[in-house]
């Protein structure tokens, strides 16, 4: 039925031209090969009918009208657009190059403290100017090596050397235990010296009840002056009850001495509903503690800002 189509069609398309020139002949050349072809095509069983009308409806147009190369271009190749970064790894790349920063920053000022912390501890504990001042070069000393030897046996237990690094991470142990002692007292007596002076402290309540004890022994030696009696027993009673207030006083005083340690109690108790009931002296040790470990630390914060300023381009080709 195609044949019989194309030979239908094709007599319609083909006028009487005088003359046709070189490139003519080879597109009817062109065009008869073609039609052999298409013969073929459509004598497969095998070949869809899609295809089939498709290679019929391309053989009906005539030959003139095919391009004198018949070249089937493609579609135009694009090239694909550059990838832009997204806002989240932006922000996520800023904080990469941030936060090493930061830690260093930390653990510079930390170390700063701990040095000081050390130094003058170490120089109050010397019986003369010459021992403190040696004192004062050990403790600096200490804390040097307490700041730079983790990154240190870190980067050689990275290149292979485990035993040079592990002697390392020795020397460190002694080092930061030693500047911890030197931090615990510090804190301690810096703390004691300031609860001491605040119990101290004279209230108008300690002012009138040193007052009332004054008169009330005033008026017990008058009246104990001649001899014990009824009225001397009343004097002596009264001047052991005034002075019973007066320690009152002076302990209500004592215990707004450290209002930390009172709010840190009644927080921990209201938190946990009367389960957790610490004391004074608890959260004193808390506190003495984490003054003393928190210079210390600033060798471990260069080490981790360290590695992770290292692995970060590995994150930014990411």
């Amino acid at each position: 039925m195609a044949d019989d189509t194309i030979a239908s069609v094709i007599p319609l398309h083909q006028l009487p031209l005088k003359k046709r020139d070189k490139k003519g002949v080879e597109r009817a050349r062109t065009y008869r090969q073609r039609k052999r072809k298409a013969k073929a095509a459509a004598s497969n069983e095998d070949e869809s009918p899609s295809s089939s009308s498709l290679i019929s409806s391309e053989f009906l147009i005539p030959p003139e009208f095919f391009p004198a190369n018949d070249v089937v271009a493609g579609p135009p190749v694009t090239p694909l657009p550059p990838k832009t970064p997204r806002p989240n790894d932006a922000v996520m790349a800023s904080r990469s190059h941030l936060a090493p920063i930061l830690l260093s920053i930390a653990a510079l000022a930390l170390a700063v403290v701990g040095i000081t912390i050390n130094g003058w501890f170490a120089r109050s504990l010397g019986a003369s100017d010459v021992a403190g001042w040696l004192f004062l070069a050990v403790g600096v000393a200490a804390d040097l090596v307490a700041l730079v030897m983790p990154s240190c046996a870190a980067g050689l237990w990275g290149a292979g050397q485990r035993a040079t690094a592990l002697v390392g991470w020795a020397v460190w142990i002694m080092t930061f235990i030693f500047a911890v002692t030197a931090g615990i007292g510090f804190a301690s007596t810096n703390i004691s010296d300031v609860t001491t002076a605040r119990a101290s402290r004279v209230t108008p309540a300690v002012t009138n009840a040193q007052a009332a004890l004054a008169d009330a022994m005033t008026a017990r030696d008058r009246e104990c002056k001649g001899g014990v009696g009824k009225f001397c027993r009343e004097r002596e009673a009264t001047v052991v009850e005034r002075r019973q207030i007066l320690d009152s006083a002076m302990a209500s005083v004592g215990q707004t001495a450290d209002p930390q340690s009172d709010a840190a109690i009644k927080l921990v108790t209201w938190a946990s509903r009367g389960t957790l009931r610490p004391t004074p002296d608890d959260f004193a040790m808390l506190r003495l503690v984490l003054l003393a470990l928190l210079p210390q630390i600033g060798g471990i914060l260069i080490m981790v800002g360290r590695h992770s300023a290292l692995r970060r381009p590995l994150f930014a080709h990411r």
